[in-house]
């Protein structure tokens, strides 16, 4: 009786925690002249429209870290989409490539709203998603990306900045950022100084937005990013227990926006 009960519960657990295999495909799309190739991913075994979310890669490009953190999304019960910032086939084979590309939008904020928001319209699109329940994810460059767009009064429930830049050319007026913000942000990163998260803390406050700074201790530039390596003296390298606190922090944020 001791080891049918045992199977039994197997079989319980085992049943409880099935479910159809993620599905990601390539989806290509163009921002004006400049042709894109994004990445959805979704469960195919949910029922009904889900909440969207749009992430936004680092300053390398649209590669294959993107693509997992949106197979990830997936797995919790959302449509993700990658998008693409730089164009198809466009990534950075070492960092002097990387500030290249990534310079052109600092530079030109314009563009990068734009470039993102072509980039929800197609997360949009999916016929999965609710295109009432959209948030977005950004990682580094993709950080500043995100924040960018709830600055600007984009239409997001929520926004989700790891390790990102935190420099912006303007000041939100109150009122402005509709999204609710959280940053999550290494305590020890040098690319980052304590002033810059001090004076977005300020500008947040004087907005009147919702948001959370999410300061993880131990944690330098790029935590989320298993390639970025193991040693912190070199200001970048991966944080295993920092990511999991900031991915459980963002996931219990858009649970409670999307009531799931």
């Amino acid at each position: 009786m001791k080891h049918l009960l045992t199977a039994t519960a197997l079989l319980v657990v085992l049943a409880g925690t099935a479910h159809a295999d993620v599905v990601g495909k390539d989806v290509e799309y163009a921002h004006g002249d400049v042709a894109l190739q994004g990445y959805v991913a979704y469960d195919d075994a949910r029922e009904g429209k889900l909440p969207g979310v749009l992430v936004v890669h680092a300053w390398r490009g649209h590669g294959e870290n993107a693509k997992t953190k949106a197979r990830e999304l997936a797995k919790l019960g959302y449509v993700a989409f990658a998008l693409d910032m730089y164009g198809k086939g466009v990534y950075a084979k070492n960092n002097d490539e990387a500030r290249k590309l990534a310079t052109g939008f600092y530079g030109n904020r314009e563009l990068m709203r734009t470039r993102a928001q072509a980039g929800l319209a197609q997360l949009k699109a999916q016929p999965q998603v609710d295109p009432e329940r959209l948030a977005a994810i950004g990682f580094c460059f993709g950080g500043t990306v995100v924040l960018e767009l709830a600055r600007h009064g984009e239409d997001l429930d929520g926004v989700v900045s790891f390790h990102g830049g935190l420099k912006f050319e303007d000041t939100p007026e109150e009122g402005q950022v509709k999204a609710r913000v959280l940053v999550c942000h290494g305590a020890d990163d040098p690319m980052v100084p304590p002033e810059d998260v001090v004076k977005l803390w300020k500008e947040l406050q004087q907005a009147k937005a919702r948001y959370e700074l999410l300061v993880l201790s131990g944690a330098v530039h790029a935590f989320t990013d298993q390639g970025a390596g193991d040693d912190p003296s070199r200001g970048v390298a991966y944080n295993a227990e920092a990511t999991r606190v900031a991915w459980h922090a963002m996931h219990g944020m858009f649970r409670e926006l999307f009531a799931r």
